[in-house]
């Protein structure tokens, strides 16, 4: 064996151990909880805007405002900060640990463990700049971001090979969810307890994976007409949603499968294989 085969087993080695540790998985395990929260949250304001209630925006700045708002929300941002730098951590080490035999599996599998902790990671930074005092628009950040690509020679190709990957996130959320896949990431408790999760679980997914697909789309849109207001984040894609015929209900429908996807989160700290 090389030298630089030896290292490289020995560091996979070193990262399956930290992963394992005690202290990394209660750093998970409290981030799936916050992220369950961001998503009840989310799924709230959905709902309060379908209703007419108003409310900030249906996006995790939102759901990051309101938490901000609250008596104990100072402390509770940092815990959120912990919880999902953990986790960010947690799953870049999944990552680098993946054991499939086969090359391209591997990569796809290491990818998508990746994807995972970078998002978790970019949340992580958002919710740090709530807990050191700043704030923000998510929409606006996004329009901001895709009127600066559209100015650049090669912008708009990035802007929709980014859209196609929202798109194919979105739709395999989708996937998972009428195919169950989520239930690999937990131990299911027994009896009817299980058929509430696997519901829940169901719901949320197909949810979540909806207005993502949205998000993708709205990307795409922005591109080919030249207008980076149409490029909406999630809050965009809900409103989206809300303008359609019968958009209060399915906006209400959507706002409930976040409030499941939410709760699905909190089982998954509970009883996450880690």
């Amino acid at each position: 064996m090389s030298k630089n085969s030896s290292a490289a087993s020995t560091a996979k080695r070193d990262a399956g151990r930290l992963r394992r540790s005690s202290w990394f998985r209660a750093g998970a395990r409290t981030g799936f909880a916050v992220s369950g929260l961001l998503h009840i949250l989310i799924g709230a304001l959905a709902v309060s805007i379908a209703v007419g209630g108003g409310g900030g925006e249906a996006d995790q700045t939102g759901a990051l405002s309101a938490i901000a708002s609250t008596p104990a929300g100072a402390l509770l941002l940092w815990v959120m900060v912990a919880g999902l730098f953990a986790l960010a951590i947690w799953q870049v080490l999944e990552a680098v640990t993946v054991r499939e035999s086969d090359g391209s599996e591997r990569v796809r599998a290491q990818l998508k463990e990746a994807g995972k902790g970078a998002a978790y990671l970019v949340l992580a930074i958002t919710a740090l700049r709530y807990a050191t005092g700043g704030g923000g628009s998510g929409e606006k950040s996004t329009e901001k971001a895709t009127a600066g690509l559209l100015g650049s020679p090669l912008g708009a190709a990035v802007l929709l090979a980014v859209a196609a990957i929202v798109v194919a996130v979105g739709i395999g959320f989708v996937v998972s969810g009428f195919q169950k896949r989520f239930l690999t990431t937990i131990t299911p408790p027994r009896g009817a307890a299980a058929r509430g999760v696997t519901v829940l679980g169901q719901v949320g997914f197909i949810a979540k994976g909806i207005a993502v697909t949205v998000v993708g789309i709205l990307l795409a849109a922005a591109v080919f007409t030249a207008d980076p207001q149409r490029a909406g984040g999630l809050d965009g894609a809900l409103k989206a949603l809300a303008a359609l015929p019968f958009g209060v209900g399915i906006l209400i429908a959507i706002g409930l499968g976040f409030l499941a996807y939410g709760v699905f989160f909190f089982v998954r700290a509970w009883r996450a294989r880690l």
